[in-house]
């Protein structure tokens, strides 16, 4: 009875473990998805800018190509940053199986940390993306700005 009573302990003490790693999963879940979105908005915005770049004349078809030029930037951000969150939330994964491995292996502390140092830094990269895609579109919609005449 006692070997039931240890291996429930340890067990329990493995799925307390491998909560922080979960909670960090969903949110990545939660930033993939506010990228997705923007990834979303700014393919339907170069759509349908390109479908009317044709009927624009030179003046307007000269801004509207740069504009598309500016969203190409953006959703090759958006997806470098959604490549590299993706293989963070994986290598969480990765984590949190190793824990659960781990006393029936010899896998060591020094591999889940080395992982888990991984996650954390394509997650880093992943942000760092994002606001790179977040000063993109400031830049459009300043380059926008200059478009109307001042009021003052």
């Amino acid at each position: 009875m006692v070997d039931s009573s240890a291996a429930v302990s340890a067990i329990a003490h493995q799925i307390q473990l491998a909560t922080a790693p979960v909670f960090l999963l969903a949110g990545i879940g939660a930033f993939l998805n506010v990228l997705a979105n923007r990834l979303a908005r700014v393919v339907d915005r170069a759509r349908t800018l390109a479908a009317e770049t044709s009927s624009l004349d030179h003046a307007h078809r000269v801004l509207a190509l740069r504009e598309l030029k500016l969203l190409s930037k953006r959703m090759t951000a958006a997806n470098l940053a959604i490549a590299a969150c993706t293989a963070s939330a994986l290598f969480v994964c990765f984590v949190v199986a190793l824990l659960f491995i781990a006393p029936l292996t010899q896998v060591g502390a020094s591999l889940l940390s080395s992982l888990f140092i991984v996650a954390l830094g394509l997650l880093t990269v992943g942000l760092l993306l994002f606001l790179h895609e977040v000063q993109l579109a400031m830049r459009s919609i300043r380059a926008r700005h200059d478009l109307f005449p001042d009021d003052s």
